[in-house]
């Protein structure tokens, strides 16, 4: 006999070391998230997936499916606290979505519309960030960094190397590349790594690629990002 856990009031079976995230996923139940990604290392960091665990706020996405759970996934009080996380994302950085090339093609831009996003509701930061545009294939422009650290994850657990990582907090908080300079010319990075292509926002980008895919073919401009994050979750046997 399976474990079940009940999600918004449907039993969801498990398997014993699945995280509710995970769980959720392969019974075809989609939860906001930024920072989770099937494959990687749970992180926790953008609490995008904050669910009510037996009355408790867990994150989904580390949190692990245990039975007897009774999860709440789908309520106002849930929806409008994502709707605001998503705001503090948009306006801690500098994410122009009309001018950005990843428009269409960004998690935190679909989010956005998922959780029917008007505005961005508070005073935007402006932070001033660099852009490093040094390397040959590759620029990070740091003003659209989210701190998920899917690109720190991605290159040490996938690409086996370890060019990023975050270092900070609050206002300090800024993503760093392992070399000498700084630079990420000057770091082991190569343009089919794993890390290149991981990122949800505008923040790593593969030069001369911009708008190869004219704006309203984009795999957002298709489908929400509900279907395709599922999607993706069962492509990747989650």
């Amino acid at each position: 006999m399976s474990q079940t856990i009940n999600i918004d009031g449907r039993n969801i079976p498990f398997q014993p070391g699945q995280t509710i995230m995970e769980a959720a996923s392969a019974a075809g139940v989609y939860i906001p998230h930024l920072c989770h990604k099937s494959g990687y290392s749970p992180h926790g960091s953008c609490k995008l997936c904050t669910v009510q665990v037996n009355g408790r706020n867990c994150s989904a996405c580390t949190f692990p499916a245990q039975e007897g759970q009774t999860v709440i996934n789908n309520s106002q009080e849930l929806s409008n606290d994502r709707r605001s996380i998503t705001q503090m994302l948009f306006v801690e950085g500098n994410h122009f979505c009309p001018s950005c090339e990843k428009t269409g093609n960004c998690q935190l831009q679909a989010v956005a519309y998922f959780l029917k996003m008007q505005d961005d509701h508070f005073p935007l930061f402006y932070p001033q960030r660099q852009v490093d545009a040094s390397h040959e294939q590759i620029l990070i422009d740091h003003n659209r960094c989210i701190f998920c650290t899917l690109c720190v994850r991605a290159s040490q657990e996938t690409d086996g190397k370890n060019v990023f990582s975050i270092s900070g907090r609050g206002l300090q908080k800024h993503l760093i590349i392992n070399s000498v300079s700084g630079l990420l010319k000057d770091s082991d990075i190569e343009l089919n790594d794993a890390a290149v292509h991981v990122c949800p926002t505008g923040a790593i980008l593969v030069k001369h690629t911009a708008y190869q895919l004219p704006i309203g073919q984009r795999q957002y401009d298709q489908q929400p990002i509900n279907e395709i994050a599922l999607q993706q979750e069962r492509e990747h046997g989650g």
